[in-house]
């Protein structure tokens, strides 16, 4: 019955992160399914570990999972990225770090418990997400604050004209609005050329973008053109 009710536990850790996660994977974020659920089934092996493997008056489960809440803090830490005055993944952090407190209550038996709180942080991301952004607009009035936004420019062209159109394509997106992070080719098997940029904007402003791709468009050796933006607002 021991070995029944350990896989038990482990299985509802993997479970329940998984479940935390896939709402985040929806949505695309750096913390998908994977994450919260390796988060969940470590803290709650941890847990376990603490509550079985330790025997004697001087024992004391509870250490382990001490450790964990902190260990999680400096797992979090790290999606946490500033991009100019906007901050993102704070909403993340605290997702991994209430997942892996899923776990523990999973890895400690205390199965009801574990599966109320997934279901109120899969609730809180969606529920209160769009509350937030209501709240924001509201207080913001009409005046919409700047954000930081992403652009990302895919250009394909005939592979002889590899190098001048990157040199059209860096000519055109070096302008103060945008700050270029890379530039990279990809040979693709039809022959062409695939040249992806990657840009940031403190303000996003679809209409300078477009201006400023506008000279390579017309470049006869240039087969398509594709571009993409996303906003990072300091929430996730």
């Amino acid at each position: 019955m021991e070995t029944v009710d350990l896989a038990l536990r482990i299985v509802a850790g993997l479970a329940l992160g998984a479940a935390i996660g896939f709402e985040r994977q929806v949505r695309s974020r750096t913390a998908g399914l994977r994450t919260n659920a390796l988060v969940s089934l470590g803290s709650a092996l941890f847990v376990i570990m603490g509550a079985f493997s330790f025997e004697g008056p001087g024992a004391d489960p509870t250490r382990v999972a001490a450790q964990v809440v902190s260990g999680i803090g400096f797992l979090g830490a790290g999606v946490i990225m500033r991009q100019g005055a906007s901050i993102s993944g704070l909403n993340t952090a605290a997702t991994l770090w209430a997942s892996a407190a899923v776990g523990a209550l999973a890895g400690g038996g205390m199965f009801i418990v574990a599966i109320g709180g997934t279901v109120a942080i899969v609730s809180s991301n969606i529920v209160l997400r769009p509350l937030g952004r209501l709240l924001d607009r509201r207080g913001r009035g009409v005046t919409r604050e700047p954000v930081t936004t992403e652009y990302v420019f895919v250009v394909r062209s005939v592979a002889e004209a590899e190098v001048p159109t990157r040199s059209r394509v860096v000519t055109a997106l070096q302008r103060p609005e945008f700050t270029i992070h890379s530039l990279e080719a990809n040979d693709l098997e039809s022959g062409e050329v695939e040249l992806t940029a990657r840009l940031t904007a403190s303000e996003r402003s679809d209409a300078a973008f477009e201006a400023a791709i506008a000279d390579v468009v017309p470049i006869p050796e240039v087969t398509s053109v594709r571009w993409r933006a996303r906003e990072f607002e300091g929430e996730d």
